[in-house]
């Protein structure tokens, strides 16, 4: 253990050349804006950085390095509030600022009385992970996940296998732009090589069958993490963009985004693989493609997954989030071993926390992350695992991968989609699309010759068509942005004037700009 100044004083000396020079070129930016040199010493904090679930900034712009000290004083004030002398689990992502930012959230929690045990560099569920198996009673993840090179943001928790939900983060808020903090000194603690427990942890399970995976990582954190564990468990891995590089030099760490997922199929046709696999930049989340090449949106991969799990582990529960296929509800298999299927928030604290409290053997959400309860893990969302659950399942399987989809029901699907709109606008917008939705439910509006027979307003609102077909409207958590998806069961027509019905509402509010990616 180390007293507080012994830790800052030694923290300094082992910052890296890179995280240096960041540093130095931050503060001469800066000199030159100011008149007054004493404003570089000023604490930023953007309050729209503290989203539904996870704090998500632009690093410097929206939030400084003494801003980042402030939100590790209202965590640990957060977490002091519930538990007496209590130890926190910290980790980061590969980010050029990331140990930078982890340096002063660690400097907050310390100065209020916080014990800090930090894991180093790792991926978001090894830090979940490590909450099972070292003394902790919190866990924060320096990540920005997926988002572009400059954003940074904070995952965090403090009961086991979960993380903050909306009220939780509204609280952290609260505490942090009031300075409500605590005052303590508290220890530090470096754990070295946490990285060999996760990987062997995963690594347990072993395949009867040799398959060859893709395993593409888009520069993030995962490329030192998923080669060697898929290797471990029996596969033939075929590395895509596994080394780290910061700048994201191909394209974002994002299983969602096509750019993505169309460099695994080309890598996964090249090479005859049985899958691919794309893992995001903390690598709790997954995109898969399969043995032709194409597109397995992750909603449909969760169907099989659970089709699988349902056979040995009937009467089980299953958490979907709202973007998620309709085909959960009707499936048969999950009928005949009497499964029931819950539709919930979409969002990875809001999915995790309802599988927990329904005790659901497993969760899945179209973005990707998967979440495995016991006997199949911890609960929480691990990309790795998740890739570990659908090698299982092609283990078990005699088909290849492509003919386990063509066996589901055939539905039209549009990808996630996310039109710009801004943090303090898109929940107004929201509410004004629920609202407008219904009073056309009301009035008998038909869409493609369609009435609107449901709505679902857990998250958004999602309305089915009298067809099974439906669309949904919701705000993004992490992100100025809309969510909208689509999906019909009885064509490609049907589904595109879904989404055509939506884009002409949200573009009468004159609220919404670029979309990210849209179905023409």
């Amino acid at each position: 253990m180390l007293c507080v100044d012994f830790f800052n004083t030694l923290y300094k000396l082992e910052i890296n050349r890179t995280f240096i020079e960041h540093e130095k070129k931050y503060a001469i930016k800066k000199s030159k804006k100011c008149t007054n040199i004493n404003m570089i010493n000023e604490k930023k904090i953007d309050p729209l950085g503290f989203r539904e679930y996870d704090a998500r900034w632009l690093f410097p712009d929206s939030i400084n390095e003494l801003g980042i000290e402030s939100v590790g004083k209202g965590f640990g004030t957060q977490v002091l509030n519930k538990v007496k002398n209590p130890t926190v689990i910290v980790g980061h992502d590969y980010r050029s600022y990331s140990e930078n930012v982890k340096k002063n959230f660690i400097k907050g929690l310390l100065s209020v009385g916080c014990n800090v045990k930090d894991i180093g560099l790792c991926l978001s569920p090894t830090v979940y992970f490590s909450q099972f198996r070292l003394n902790s009673d919190a866990i924060a993840m320096i990540t920005a996940s997926h988002n572009e090179n400059g954003w940074t943001g904070i995952k965090m928790g403090i009961e086991k296998g979960l993380t903050h939900c909306k009220e939780e983060m509204l609280e952290l808020k609260d505490i942090v732009l009031k300075e409500k903090f605590t005052s303590g000194s508290g220890k530090y603690q470096e754990i070295k090589e946490f990285n060999k427990i996760y990987i062997n942890e995963l690594s347990k399970s072993k395949l009867r069958k040799k398959l060859k995976v893709v395993a593409a990582c888009g520069n993030g954190t995962a490329g030192i993490f998923a080669p060697d564990i898929l290797r471990g468990i029996g596969c033939e891995v075929i590395e895509l963009d596994c080394n780290l590089d910061y700048t994201f030099p191909r394209y974002n760490p994002n299983p969602e985004d096509m750019k993505m997922l169309h460099e695994i199929a080309k890598c996964v046709k090249q090479n005859n693989a049985d899958v691919g696999f794309g893992f995001d930049g903390d690598g709790d989340r997954v995109g898969v493609i399969d043995n032709n090449g194409d597109e397995i949106f992750a909603d449909k991969v969760g169907l099989l997954i659970a089709r699988d799990i349902s056979v040995k582990h009937k009467n089980s529960k299953f958490i979907v989030d709202v973007k998620s296929t309709g085909l959960f509800a009707t499936d048969e298999m999950l009928r005949k071993n009497n499964c029931e299927t819950i539709y919930w928030k979409t969002g990875h604290s809001y999915i995790k926390r309802k599988v927990n409290e329904s005790n659901a053997i497993a969760g899945f959400e179209k973005s990707g992350h998967f979440f495995f309860n016991k006997p199949l893990g911890y609960g929480f969302d691990d990309g790795i695992n998740s890739a570990i659950q659908v090698c299982n399942l092609l283990d078990n399987q005699s088909e290849k991968l492509d003919v386990l989809i063509k066996n589901l029901p055939k539905t039209f699907q549009s990808p996630t989609m996310g039109p710009f709109c801004k943090d303090d606008e898109k929940y107004g917008v929201i509410n004004d699309m629920i609202k407008k939705i219904n009073k056309l439910k009301s009035d008998g509006f038909k869409i493609n010759e369609l009435q609107i027979n449901d709505i679902l307003t857990v998250n958004g609102i999602r309305f089915s068509l009298e067809d099974g077909s439906w669309g949904l409207i919701r705000a993004s958590s992490n992100k100025p942005s809309l969510v909208i998806v689509t999906e019909s069961p009885t064509s490609d027509k049907i589904k595109r004037g879904i989404f055509y019905f939506i884009d002409n509402l949200l573009q009468e509010t004159g609220k919404i700009g670029q979309y990210d990616q849209k179905i023409d």
